[in-house]
């Protein structure tokens, strides 16, 4: 049997007999003098079927394309009439010359053209983007394939000539969209790599200026429970009596707190700010926005209230009011990054009772002045856009794969990975 598949995208017809499969055009059918049929290529001026009978000649659903030889001539001619080209014509692209997508999108593209034989591809510059199996014409893939312009090299050939178009493919940024965080009960929390962040938040020494200033950034659903110290976040040394660290805690005693108490040092030797009582509420999203400026911290008590003002903290984009204190006038001592936890201190004081963050995020300078645009209302935005980007940020379950909160700051390498926790402690309660 000789069955022919007619391709009307392609304005060509596509053969398949017992030696296998070709895509000719030019043809024209004949009847030979003993009534059997054969196939002329006409651009090559070979047969590419010979003496067979009318019966051998069908359809792609099975039909005869006639009942005698005179007529299935007849029928094959106007089938090779309306698909082929005569020899003159190479063939013409007309499929689309571009391509848009969102970055994850999956590329899903045919090219046509009319009398095309033959397709081929560059895809040098599009890794991950590949012909389908069994069709040449088809392109899939390029999911990974960062936000850009891409050209992609593409030809349709017959025996006539060729055409070579460049298509293409845009792939935008997609629409930031917040729509997850994580929430904590008792013994809930996050643990990350303290060492990737040690040029953002440790030190040296005793503050040497701009290149040791950093500001922590996240929005905060405070829980019911009224647990006095209930750490937000946790950076610096495991002997927290001695070494220096990082703490933001959220203080849910009724009468004097419902704040954010902040402590830069150790046990023995820090700096306290603490915010007002009730500037913030129960079951209600609040930004906050702890700074530091890089200055000195500590040593002598006639400058006690300088090294207070190396620190600032903003709750829903105005920097609050803090009552200060110290014990040993501050710290002088380097700060380097043993533990790095979001959620604990070093062996306790957790947040409880459906407490919320979502959009963390570390910047290795003081931002205060980005604050307007940070806060933006209490609309998360797209910090990456800000003229000072996070070096990490993590968005609180947008994007995040259990148990692992992935980094999408400029430096993108600390992953966070939830502990004592489940899927569904990733919920769909965010800042509006």
């Amino acid at each position: 049997m000789i069955k022919l598949f007619r391709d009307d995208e392609a304005k060509s017809i596509f053969i398949e007999d017992n030696v296998g499969a070709q895509f000719p055009n030019s043809l024209q059918a004949i009847k030979n003098t003993d009534d059997t049929i054969s196939v002329i290529d006409l651009a090559r001026s070979i047969e590419i079927v010979s003496n067979e009978l009318f019966s051998e000649f069908i359809n792609e659903f099975g039909g005869q394309y006639g009942q005698d030889p005179d007529e299935t001539v007849n029928a094959l001619n106007a089938e090779f009439t309306a698909t082929g080209t005569s020899t003159n014509l190479p063939p013409v692209i007309t499929s689309p010359l571009s391509i848009a997508l969102t970055q994850g999108e999956t590329v899903n593209y045919e090219l046509t053209a009319d009398y095309g034989v033959g397709y081929e591809w560059d895809l040098s510059n599009v890794p991950g983007i590949t012909t389908v199996d069994g069709n040449p014409r088809k392109i899939i893939g390029g999911s990974g394939l960062a936000g850009g312009e891409y050209a992609i090299p593409a030809r349709a050939i017959n025996y006539n000539g060729q055409d070579t178009q460049i298509i293409e493919l845009s792939i935008g940024t997609p629409p930031f969209a917040n729509t997850k965080s994580v929430q904590f009960n008792n013994n809930d929390y996050l643990i990350g790599n303290a060492g990737v962040l040690q040029s953002t938040l440790g030190r040296a020494g005793n503050g040497s200026g701009l290149s040791d200033a950093w500001s922590i950034s996240f929005f905060f659903k405070p829980g019911t429970a009224t647990n006095a110290s209930q750490t937000i976040f946790y950076y610096g040394a495991q002997d927290v009596a001695n070494g220096n660290y990082i703490q933001v805690k959220y203080v849910g005693t009724a009468s004097t707190g419902k704040n954010i108490e902040f402590r830069y040092g150790s046990n023995n030797n820090r700096i306290t700010l603490t915010t007002a009582a009730n500037s913030l509420t129960v079951g209600q999203w609040h930004h906050v926005l702890v700074t530091y400026n890089g200055g000195t911290t500590g040593a002598s008590s006639g400058q006690i209230n300088d090294y207070y003002s190396r620190f600032k903290i903003f709750i829903d984009g105005s920097q609050a009011t803090t009552t200060n204190s110290n014990n040993n006038f501050g710290t002088t001592m380097a700060l380097t990054g043993q533990n790095l936890r979001v959620g604990r201190f070093n062996n306790g004081q957790s947040l409880r009772n459906n407490s919320k963050i979502d959009e963390l995020a570390v910047f290795n300078d003081d931002v205060s002045s980005e604050i307007s645009n940070i806060y933006n209302g209490g609309v998360p935005v797209d910090l990456m856009n800000l003229s000072t980007q996070p070096e990490h940020w993590w968005r609180m379950g947008d994007g995040d794969s259990f148990p692992y909160l992935f980094d999408v700051g400029f430096q993108a390498n600390c992953i966070l990975v939830m502990q004592n926790m489940t899927a569904a402690d990733i919920v769909n309660d965010t800042p509006q």
